[in-house]
């Protein structure tokens, strides 16, 4: 570790492992944990994940991974970002003024349209380049979006899973753009501007302790899964599917499958998580990401038969498998690609 990266622990109040047999243990005994929830055929969620902490005496770093892919989804349920390095702000991550899910097709109506009810959104494209969205689907021309929406477009009143939220208009030309891309009804680009009330997290579960707010992401800021754990779902899959199918903001290597389900609090960068809850899953990761096509059953199938919560857990996940973790932001900072993953403990 360089001498930048120890001054930030230090500033942080976090102190490395004394050695590296310290986290071969710890690893060791993770793995002996896992494997023993894979014997009851159902993984058990710790929802220790959503409480506040009172921390008491100084707090360690374990290294559990390092950070594989950073993605932002600038538009709900089109295709996202790669960036190499990104602000981790409250509402989640940020290259520049390219936020995660801030941007939102909807119906006239208000109501929010996602992959689940036109599959086809996740074949456009997003390029961002001099402060504008360049959009790009098949068989249609490139529009260019800017970034900054004019004060006389009107605030739409959206709502996204039940919960009422504010959005600027994006305009005429780009509503006619995924008009004529998706070619069933008439919908609309709304913006979402940081003066605007995001959506709280009491409004997204109930009851709920943590405290924060997202703007058009299902759940929470950010999404975590390990490739490790892809790789354990396609093992069991007859057709390998794409990480794409389930759009996290943060891909993990060097670590066991599932393991992430662990990490309660966890550092990379600059920037502090908490755990909230387990990712319930949903036909939306039926859509092939390449082809635009919903299939409504793998890997959804395969999921429910080894991911389901503990029974205990049924009325927060009800009957969806779990794949990936919602993470809350303790501390804002910058993270990217390549920065070890450590689990904060005392």
């Amino acid at each position: 570790m360089g001498a930048a990266a120890s001054s930030v622990l230090t500033r942080l109040g976090l102190a490395l492992p004394a050695s590296a047999q310290h986290r071969a243990a710890w690893l060791g005994a993770a793995a002996l944990g896992l494997a023993a929830a894979a014997a009851l055929g159902a993984a058990a969620w710790s929802t220790r994940g959503r409480r506040s902490r009172r921390r008491r005496g100084p707090r360690r770093l374990q290294q559990v991974g390092t950070v594989a892919q950073l993605w932002i989804y600038p538009i709900k349920s089109c295709k996202g970002v790669a960036v190499n390095e990104a602000e981790c702000t409250e509402m989640g991550l940020r290259s520049d003024n390219l936020r995660d899910r801030f941007w939102l097709v909807i119906k006239e109506d208000g109501h929010m349209v996602t992959g689940r009810q036109e599959p086809r959104l996740v074949l456009i494209s997003i390029k961002w380049e001099n402060d504008q969205m360049t959009l790009s689907a098949p068989d249609m021309d490139d529009l260019v979006v800017p970034q900054k929406i004019p004060s006389t477009n009107a605030i739409r009143n959206c709502r996204v899973f039940s919960v009422d939220i504010q959005g600027r208009d994006c305009g005429d030309e780009v509503s006619r753009w995924i008009t004529s891309y998706l070619k069933t009804e008439t919908f609309r680009l709304v913006q979402f501007e940081t003066q605007m009330k995001g959506r709280k997290s009491t409004e997204i579960f109930q009851p709920f302790i943590q405290n924060y707010q997202v703007a058009y992401p299902d759940c929470s800021p950010l999404m975590m899964i390990s490739e490790a754990s892809l790789s354990d779902l396609n093992t069991r899959l007859e057709k390998k599917i794409k990480m794409e199918q389930f759009r996290p903001n943060i891909v993990v290597t060097g670590c066991s499958a599932f393991e992430e389900d662990t990490w309660d609090e966890i550092l990379i960068g600059s920037v502090e998580m908490n755990k909230i809850l387990a990712c319930p899953r949903c036909i939306m990761t039926t859509v092939d990401p390449d082809t635009g096509i919903i299939t409504r059953k793998e890997p959804l199938e395969t999921l429910k038969s080894y991911r389901l919560c503990d029974p205990s857990e049924k009325h927060i996940y009800k009957s969806s498998p779990l794949f990936g973790m919602y993470f809350s932001v303790e501390k804002t900072g910058s993270l990217k690609v390549g920065d070890p993953v450590y689990l904060i403990t005392q």
